[in-house]
């Protein structure tokens, strides 16, 4: 092995040491580049290992570091942010949660299900995990847990549907995807619309099929009125807003009116109208607002400045070309090779964060599937359900965290992990679906962009 390749894997694996030192991702991803430089530079020097990484190549980083700040694509990243967080302060899913459980009241397993079409609404309206968990579980858990729902079935459809965001559009994560891999975010938006439909339809279905034959996990509610013209003109009255909100940015989106950056700025006016018209709008909330999509838009940046250092680094080390070889010569098939990769997708899952996979390990997969002839929608989209799934997965699923930091008392972590256990399965279910029948994902964009 020569020493650039050794470079190249010590790198990558002081990459992952430092992950669990709980120093900042962004901060450990240009550390590491920058000591890394340093060391192929002296080794080039000292004892003549042409391994090609000098002053020259290094100075690419700057127009690299330009080229993501200026980047169009990236402008929708604040804006589906400031959506978001503005969709959460406007109080809507509060009136979704008390019109849709009465509506499902004398469904077994209503309120559960009430859970995830409420959180299905929020996914294609906020994209954001940890706002969507901690308000489900806010909203829903006390409201399942009186009428004498299962804590398990509670947490598990809480924290999956919370889940959702941050694969159905519009998504913060889909948006990074496409500028990392140089794919349209149009593309993606489409692409994952009916994988995240799937994911619900399964989640449902789970719970129907739970209560039906446990009924003691999710027993009727005594309570429960009658289903009217009433209820129902109620139901859509309080959808219809979220709904037109959702139509506004993402029919801009798949009819051609506008790109994902453009429908991202429609996306954010559309919120703050909604909670004007909501009368939740105020000089305090906007203030709030502003600075949490700062914060959070700034960790997303620093965390692509240090992706774009490391990944400079690991290229110029062969880094990507060893991550090749060693894929392509595993002795499986081109299909073999798709589902060794999602297989170790899905076990870094449980270690790390959806950002430092989308960053560091696409971009180097990508190619090789590509080469090997598959659709690079198709398998972006395959890679992100195995990411959604690692929010699930202890010890790092981070909306397990979400839900315990604001769950009642009673609820234990052992509630928890025993509640996602059969909601991951349904994720492994929905993942083996898009894989076998690929035009789930390819037949919207294809239709889309038909001439």
């Amino acid at each position: 092995m020569e020493i650039n390749e050794i470079l190249a894997l010590t790198m990558f694996g002081t990459f992952i040491f430092l992950l669990f030192t709980g120093f900042p991702v962004a901060w450990v991803m240009g550390g590491v580049a920058i000591v890394f430089a340093a060391i192929a530079m002296f080794a080039d020097a000292q004892f003549d290992a042409f391994i090609g990484i000098d002053w020259n190549y290094l100075s690419i980083i700057v127009p690299r570091i330009w080229s993501v700040m200026t980047n169009w694509v990236l402008v929708a990243l604040p804006m589906f942010i400031f959506m978001g967080l503005m969709l959460d302060r406007s109080g809507v899913a509060e009136d979704l949660m008390s019109n849709l459980s009465r509506l499902f009241g004398r469904v077994r397993g209503g309120l559960a299900v009430t859970v995830t079409f409420v959180g299905l609404l929020l996914a294609a309206s906020t994209g954001i995990i940890g706002a969507s968990v901690v308000l489900l579980a806010t909203l829903g858990i006390p409201l399942m847990m009186r009428e004498g729902y299962s804590k398990e079935l509670a947490c598990g459809t809480v924290c999956s549907t919370g889940t959702l965001g941050i694969l159905i559009p519009p998504s913060i994560m889909l948006v990074m995807m496409g500028d990392r891999i140089g794919l349209s975010v149009g593309d993606l938006f489409l692409g994952a619309l009916f994988p995240g439909l799937l994911l619900a339809g399964l989640y449902v279905t789970y719970i129907l099929l739970h209560s039906y034959f446990k009924p003691l996990s999710a027993p009727l509610s005594e309570s429960a009125e009658k289903v009217s013209i009433r209820i129902l003109l109620n139901v859509i009255w309080t959808v219809l807003p979220t709904a037109g909100l959702i139509l506004a940015v993402l029919g801009s989106i798949f009819f051609g009116i506008a790109t994902p950056t453009e429908a991202s700025g429609v996306g954010a006016f559309g919120a703050t109208l909604l909670a004007l018209s909501k009368g939740r709008l105020s000089l305090k909330v906007v203030r709030d607002v502003g600075r949490e999509t700062t914060k959070t838009t700034a960790f997303i940046f620093a965390l692509l400045l240090g992706a774009t250092a490391f990944s400079l680094v690991l290229r110029g080390l062969g880094g990507d070309e060893l991550i090749e070889e060693a894929l392509t010569g595993l002795p499986f098939g081109p299909t073999g090779i798709v589902i060794c990769i999602l297989a170790v997708t899905f076990i870094l899952g449980f270690f790390l964060d959806w950002i430092e996979l989308t960053l560091i390990i696409l971009p180097l997969v990508a190619p090789v599937v590509a080469n090997l002839g598959f659709d690079l929608v198709w398998f972006t989209i395959l890679f992100a359900v195995c990411l959604q799934t690692s929010f699930l997965t202890p010890p790092v699923g981070f909306a397990l965290f979400y839900l315990k930091g604001v769950a009642p008392n009673g609820i234990q972590i052992g509630n928890i992990y025993r509640g996602v256990i059969p909601f991951i399965l349904i994720q492994i279910t929905g993942l083996c679906i898009v894989f076998y029948w690929q035009g789930i994902v390819t037949w919207l964009p294809a239709i889309a962009y038909a001439p």
